[in-house]
């Protein structure tokens, strides 16, 4: 059977089936066929081959825009005749193409063709083309020096940015119909579902799952009732996109609610408006930037002041909300780009001038944040090529030095790996700065959707710049199942050819690695200067500054090895007092969260900004726990400031598991691993030499905040908790509420969890010991399920070597076979320990989840609506979170302890263990500029 038989076949499944269109055509096999039947005058199926080949092929580098960029060229050559795409029509599809093939061909019309007036049309679409790689400027200056004449006229146009400049202004006023997507705070997982991961790269099959197929018609009338006014998506009294950057949310957002890209390339769609009474969370922000969106923060409610100008609060003691303004679904307002507010008619409601800074509008100008990194990049190698100065096209970078201020930790980082800076002063919170970024990290349920960007932006290979770059395999490591086994080993080969180390090997040699991607990206960052972006909301490194990011950012750094953004400002957190023994360190992470908010009367002040803790001797593992929780507490990001000695015991533990990965056979032809062993010594050596110590924020820099934890406070375990029968609906799944364990006695637990990126090798050995004490007081059972998910392979390796996995696996019920893994989600679970392969497992919610409408009391991150348990209809699902002794006990009792019941089960226990440093991890500020790069 012909390929586009089985194409047509598939057509009509996805058409009765799930009511879709065709799926867009990546494959060379199947566009060459396609070709021959549009060369075919007579074909049966010339007409829709047409279509095919014109609407519905995917762009960049897939292996069908090589056969479609041939064919073209062969049209304008005259080499092949079709009489629906002239020449001038050939030459506007390859102007759509983005690059890769289509920049292939345009060169070749350029530079090898005969015909000058080919050429020259061919030049006046290079001329608004941004996506050109090494390769393809070689080629252009090769030809330069060689003296041609219209590709010195193309380097002209590309340093005048004419790319840019000739594109079309924003609109001076945007019209914008209100659509209240959710009350409080909108997780991406409304936008973009967990469960439905395998379906992100299927653009329009993915777009069916966001929200509702309610909210879908809801919105699809407004846009019907309001033509000229764009659907603006609102979180009403919260944050819009907390939990994760998801590309696939935003994607979501514009198919319904955005504009096409392009006419020829189906089912992209940029320029979505959204919105939040709290604006928008930074990591989802930087993913509406990708796709020149708008994100606005409306402050339409406000706390509610009393005659005297006090804040009124409830009897919870949490402020009292009122309406500063109504934004109902169905308003029609206003948005004036130049003033840069929003009304209602002529009314102004507020001022939205942080979403049209110079830079978010060059993105909405360019139609994304890419066009504007590459053209940047291509401006500034055509000048340099030519020889001239490059003209100030783009919105200058802010660039913000204070004299006589000294530098915090994440200033420090951003100015040592600063890229084309002019001033030569060191550069403080505020400053727009490209960066070189060290690692980067691609998870595997957005790893398709990289790979599309990747193609879409006609990368072919890892920046030589990036030190090195991950592709996992932990949020699909649970089940095995066929949409796994479909996606995966394809992303896998994708990614390794690409150049990155990945989890699993396509040629089958070494064992699949379903490790937790954040803990290997912890131990592959071997330098505490180092930038860090990753494809998830949790790339919170504790080594270094590490950013969450959505899909395209993530190709966009492997591609370019950089990233660029504002210096965030920095919130201080110190600690005071002595730890009870009986307490874990999770403790001190969730009264963090706690004291903080007591400090500021509610207000929030991690949100958007790094966290410093002072985490002085804490190993890089245990301090982990509290920067991968900073994604909670809605930071942009968290550093660890460590002293000297703990900092070298951190990156010796990195080396010896990155030696673990090579021996596996893991390392590449590129020796990716070996070199990462390399820049560890080197770091190791400066470090112990005292010229290059431990990172420390100079003891004259200046934060937005300082928190003062007190560990005297922290007498019993603490929650984090969903409150999902919270009146006020804004108030629910937010992270905020931070309760003691003895506000919860008694009540019952259905399930248990450990696991996920927030444990490590000590709460594994807490589970063995507590089975080894209570098995001493007579016969363990479980009154609940225990659900117990390794964060690594190394963790299980070393747990068998020392004895523990054997007191695990004698009380589990299961224990995971790497030879036979699951092919199903389990849906229902026993009253036993179920000893899970490494990974994600519950906390990512798409392949495992608990029984709908339990409470499950988890050591994860996850709280949101439907993540890690779904509602029934007799109860809400709830997702508490805790430290792995209180979820041990409290699923071998089938409740919550009472304290006295937490106290003796973990006697005799080592938690993990934390001390304030006992001096000040501060420096004295260097006359010298950090910045080093350039």
């Amino acid at each position: 059977m012909s390929l586009y038989i089985q194409y047509l076949e598939e057509i009509e499944t996805r058409k009765n089936e799930l009511g879709l269109h065709p799926k867009p055509i990546d494959s060379a096999d199947l566009l060459s066929e396609i070709i021959e039947q549009i060369k075919d005058e007579g074909h049966e199926h010339r007409a829709d081959s047409l279509n095919f080949f014109i609407y519905n092929t995917l762009p960049g580098t897939t292996s069908a825009a090589g056969v479609k960029a041939k064919f073209l060229k062969e049209i304008i050559l005259g080499e092949a005749t079709v009489a629906e795409i002239s020449a001038d029509f050939a030459f506007e599809l390859l102007s759509h193409m983005k690059g890769g093939p289509s920049i292939e061909v345009l060169l070749d019309l350029v530079i090898d063709g005969t015909d000058a007036a080919i050429a020259k049309q061919a030049a006046d679409v290079l001329k608004t083309q941004v996506f050109l790689y090494d390769a393809d400027t070689a080629r252009l200056k090769a030809a330069f020096e060689k003296g041609c004449p219209i590709c010195k006229d193309i380097l002209e146009s590309y340093a005048k940015a004419e790319f840019f400049t000739n594109l079309p202004e924003i609109d001076a006023k945007i019209d914008v119909v209100a659509f209240i997507a959710g009350e409080g705070d909108i997780s991406t997982d409304l936008l973009s579902p967990g469960n439905q991961a395998h379906s992100r790269a299927d653009r329009e099959l993915h777009g069916q799952c966001m929200i509702t197929p309610e909210a879908q018609q809801e919105i699809a009338a407004l846009q019907k009732k309001h033509p000229n006014a764009k659907v603006m998506l609102i979180a009403e009294k919260g944050t819009m996109g907390v939990g994760s950057s998801r590309m696939s949310g935003v994607n979501n957002v514009a198919l319904w609610a955005g504009k096409q890209a392009s006419p020829y390339v189906p089912f992209i769609n940029i320029a979505p408006v959204v919105a939040g009474t709290n604006g928008i969370s930074p990591i989802f922000l930087t993913t509406v930037g990708v796709t020149g969106g708008i994100g606005l923060d409306l402050k339409n409610w406000v706390k509610k002041t009393d005659e005297a100008g006090n804040v009124v609060k409830d009897e919870n003691g949490d402020p009292v909300l009122e309406e500063a303004y109504s934004v109902a679904t169905g308003t029609v307002l206003t948005i004036d780009t130049k003033a840069k507010k929003l009304y209602n008619g002529d009314q102004e409601l507020v001022d939205v001038a942080s979403a049209f800074t110079p830079q978010k509008v060059e993105f909405m100008k360019a139609g994304g944040s890419y066009a504007v990194v590459f053209g940047k990049k291509l401006q500034t190698l055509a000048a340099e090529t030519l020889g001239v100065e490059a003209p100030l096209v783009y919105a200058p970078a802010k660039e913000i030095s204070i004299e006589g201020q000294g530098l915090t930790a994440v200033e420090k980082i951003f100015n040592r790996n600063a890229v084309g800076v002019a001033s030569e002063a060191n550069l403080h919170a505020g400053s727009d700065v490209r960066v070189k970024v060290n690692i980067v990290g691609s998870q595997d349920t957005t790893g398709p959707m990289t790979a599309q960007e990747l193609e879409a932006m006609a990368a072919s290979t890892i920046s030589s710049d990036v030190d090195a770059g991950y592709q996992s395999g932990c949020h699909t490591a649970s089940v095995w199942d066929k949409k796994a086994q479909a996606n995966i080993p394809k992303l896998m080969k994708f990614m390794n050819d690409f150049g990155l180390i990945t989890a699993r090997d396509p040629k089958g040699d070494y064992h699949a690695m379903t490790d937790v991607i954040h803990k290997v990206l912890n131990d592959l960052t071997i330098d505490d200067r180092a930038i860090i972006i990753g494809g998830d909301s949790h790339t919170r490194m504790s080594k270094g500054v590490a950013f969450g990011a959505d899909s395209g950012t993530v190709g966009l750094a492997l591609a370019t090895g950089e990233a660029t953004m504002p210096i965030p400002e920095s919130v201080k957190v110190t600690f005071k007092g002595k730890m009870a023994s009986h307490m874990d360190f999770r403790d001190v992470v969730h009264a963090t969260q706690a004291q903080m908010l007591k400090q500021f009367g509610g207000e929030n002040v991690f949100q958007g900004r790094i966290i410093e803790v002072h985490i002085g001797t804490l190993l890089a593992d245990q301090a982990f726990t509290f920067t991968d929780w900073t994604a909670e507490m809605k930071a942009k990001a968290s550093i660890c400031i460590s002293n000297d000695e703990t900092l070298i015991e951190s990156i010796e533990l990195a080396k010896s598991r990155i030696q673990i990965m090579i021996d596996k056979g893991m390392d590449n032809a590129a020796k990716t691993l070996a070199g990462l062993i390399k820049l560890a010594d080197e770091r190791i050596a400066g470090i112990k030499s005292g010229e290059q110590p431990a990172l420390a924020p100079d003891n004259n820099a200046k934060y937005h905040a300082e928190v003062l934890v007190d560990l005297d406070q922290i007498a019993e375990p603490m929650i984090a908790d969903p409150d999902v029968n919270n009146d006020d609906v804004s108030k629910r799944y937010t992270h905020d509420v931070i309760r003691p364990v003895s506000f919860y006695e008694g009540r019952p637990v259905d399930l248990g969890f450990v696991g996920s990126c927030m444990v490590h090798k000590g709460d594994m050995q807490i589970i063995a010991q507590m089975l080894r004490n209570l098995e001493k007081q007579g016969e363990i059972t479980f009154k609940a399920p225990l659900v117990v998910a390794p964060p690594t392979y190394n963790i299980v390796d070393e747990l068998k070597a020392e004895g523990d996995w054997a007191i695990l696996e004698k009380y589990a019920g299961f224990v995971f076979d790497d030879a036979n893994p699951k092919g199903e989600a389990r849906t229902k679970y026993d009253n036993i320990l179920y000893l899970e392969r490494p990974g994600c497992n519950l906390c990512m919610g798409n392949q495992e989840k608990a029984e709908p409408g339990d409470t499950v009391i988890a050591t994860s991150t996850r709280l949101f609506q439907g993540r890690v348990v779904a509602d029934s209809a007799e109860k809400k699902g709830e997702s508490l979170l805790g430290s792995t002794p209180l979820v041990v006990l409290s699923a071998i009792l089938g409740r919550f302890p009472t304290i006295a019941e937490y106290t003796a089960a973990v006697e005799g226990i080592d938690l993990t263990r934390f001390a304030p440093p006992s001096e000040e991890l501060t420096t004295e500020p260097s006359a010298e500029p950090v910045r080093i790069v350039g």
